[in-house]
């Protein structure tokens, strides 16, 4: 389960410096900071 989420968190988070990247600075912050709170390091939502 924790592959599972480090790999959901590292999506999130490279989608969300790509959309920072674009422009879409709110979109981007959101989605890197659901990265870091999905993710085994953060607080993850699933336990």
């Amino acid at each position: 389960m924790a592959l599972v989420l480090w790999i959901l968190a590292v999506i999130l988070v490279v989608s969300g410096i790509v959309s920072l990247v674009r422009g879409q600075i709110l979109w981007g912050a959101v989605l890197i900071i659901v990265g870091l709170l999905v993710g085994p390091g953060g607080v993850s939502l699933f336990t």
